[in-house]
């Protein structure tokens, strides 16, 4: 298991149950107690749990929290992985297509930086040069410009009068939260307003979200699920929240992660809250 992946299975047990003792994790994952405790302090200090005594303690997220893009890539690196090649196949060479900023949408750019002649307009600086740096694949790279923000998005009203001229055929589009009746949101208000105009922008939607961002909720909506042609996540979604996302979106699909570190999946643990459920 990589690192990475362990702490994603940290973080996801943690989440889950409000928190977990090392002992816990060490019997849950197989490893030592002291890499269990350096990859609680690495959490702690990136702000995604806080560590206590014995054990960690799941951190509540606010509407308004907007984790940077280094912390996010480090987590559910496994299935934001198979969710991305699930999206690659979707891609044919010379394609126009958009996509938005995050860390899922930017391992499907990974993914496809080899498809031939692609058009691709984005919001994400990262996206943009890992693009423009693909070898012999001859893209052509819309970047929107904007302002910055802490998930390397470009936003605001540059962005958004770039995106008012331009029409992409299909958009891959990343999301903080998922839930039944706030939709799809984020924590960043310019952001929202930003993800509007790259759907305005698109015939066809395909949102990218492994099954931690079902049942959160952002400060601000910027799509309804029900406007969702495709989504695509992975399979560690929960029976309740998959039922309710098959009534709510066009098409769903579930990814199934290579060596996925979600301890819940193999000990049989309860699912998680369905999309929209009370905490």
């Amino acid at each position: 298991m990589l690192a990475t992946q362990r702490r994603s299975a940290i973080l996801a047990i943690v989440n889950e149950f409000g928190g977990a003792r090392v002992s816990e994790l060490v019997d849950q994952l197989g490893v030592s107690d002291m890499t269990v405790r350096r990859d609680i302090e690495r959490l702690d200090g990136e702000g995604l749990l806080e560590r206590v005594h014995g054990g960690a303690l799941a951190v509540v997220p606010r509407a308004t929290d907007e984790p940077g893009f280094g912390a996010k890539s480090a987590l559910m690196t496994a299935e934001k992985h198979a969710i991305a090649l699930a999206a690659a196949r979707m891609v044919r060479p010379g394609s126009t297509i958009g996509i938005s900023a995050g860390t899922t949408t930017y391992e499907l750019a990974r993914a496809i930086r080899d498809v031939p002649h692609l058009t691709v307009v984005t919001n994400s600086v990262p996206v943009a040069q890992l693009l423009h740096d693909a070898e012999g694949a001859a893209h052509v790279v819309v970047l929107t410009g904007g302002v910055r923000t802490p998930s390397d998005a470009l936003v605001g009203p540059v962005a958004v009068t770039a995106l008012a001229g331009l029409h992409v055929d299909r958009l891959f589009l990343g999301a903080h939260g998922i839930d039944r009746e706030a939709g799809l949101t984020t924590p960043n208000l310019v952001e929202a307003e930003t993800n509007r105009a790259l759907v305005r922008s698109a015939r066809s939607v395909c949102v990218l979200a492994d099954h931690s961002k079902v049942g959160l909720v952002g400060l601000s909506t910027f799509m309804g699920l029900n406007q969702v042609d495709t989504l695509i996540t992975d399979s560690g979604i929960s029976a309740r929240a998959r039922s309710v996302l098959e009534d709510q979106v066009e098409q769903l699909v579930l990814a199934e992660p290579v060596g996925s570190a979600v301890a819940r999946r193999q000990t049989g643990d309860p699912d998680p809250s369905p999309v929209g459920a009370a905490t």
